[in-house]
């Protein structure tokens, strides 16, 4: 099965950074307290200074590391994560801050070993670096990866900055990409959306109505809605033909 198949299927529930409510974020930890309670994975992708692809969501490091603590990075703040080699990060603890345990940076090579390895599914969010990257650096980088390690069956793509997802489509037509969407849809949404190439939506539960989600889906869009933790309102979401749900709490 592959990840386009995988969206065939109802009422699907995806980790948002791995089981977050019991791990530390986007750690390999999370992915692997995941397995058996959900049906796909969510995490975010960012390119190191040498331009290693690393999973994190904040544009900083302060919130999920302890760089603050680190004498020889007191000058480097606010600590970006693009002015951090990948054997700079790697010297950071990324679990401490949730929990008492240790956790080293997790890069997307394994994080994308890891899927393959337990038969996962992972959504991949890109992380807008068009401040710091071309798009086509970036890009070209992820895909690389995706290739590299065998898994574009497993994977979607996904960013709020659109630009990257027509590229994605011409570097790889076998993996399914999404258009993130926070505050207000954007005008001619199924229009927009077919511009893009996109095989699906993912918008925030704010903005969602159970007419665009019947709009969408006549209109051969998945949708997937963000960030949904009452099971009440995801009973709801899926009653209205919402093909999945991303969550902080995996029951």
């Amino acid at each position: 099965m592959n990840f386009l198949e995988l969206l065939k299927k109802p009422d699907l529930i995806a980790a948002h950074r791995g089981d977050r409510s019991q791990k530390p974020e986007n750690t390999l930890s999370a992915l692997a307290s995941s397995i058996g309670k959900c049906d796909f994975i969510e995490i975010d992708v960012q390119l190191t200074k040498d331009l290693v692809p690393v999973i994190i969501h904040d544009e900083t490091l302060n919130r999920t590391s302890n760089v603050s603590n680190i004498q020889r990075f007191k000058d480097r703040t606010p600590w970006i994560v693009s002015d951090f080699t990948l054997k700079e990060l790697q010297s950071l603890d990324f679990g401490s801050w949730f929990n008492s345990e240790y956790e080293s940076i997790l890069t997307l090579e394994k994080a994308l070993s890891f899927v393959k390895e337990n038969h996962l599914f992972l959504n991949v969010e890109i992380k807008d670096m068009s401040k710091t990257f071309s798009d086509e650096i970036v890009v070209e980088i992820i895909i690389d990866m995706i290739k590299k390690t065998q898994t574009e069956h497993l994977v979607l793509l996904s960013s709020f900055y659109h630009h990257y997802l027509p590229m994605c489509k011409k570097l790889s037509s076998k993996i399914p990409t999404a258009a993130l969407q926070l505050y207000k849809h954007p005008d001619n949404l199924i229009n927009y959306l077919h511009t893009l190439q996109v095989n699906a939506y993912h918008p925030e539960d704010k903005i969602i109505n159970k007419k665009t989600v019947s709009d969408l889906r006549e209109a051969g869009f998945f949708v997937n809605v963000f960030t949904v933790n009452k099971t009440k309102r995801q009973k709801k979401l899926f009653e209205w033909d919402v093909n999945g749900v991303f969550t902080d709490s995996l029951v």
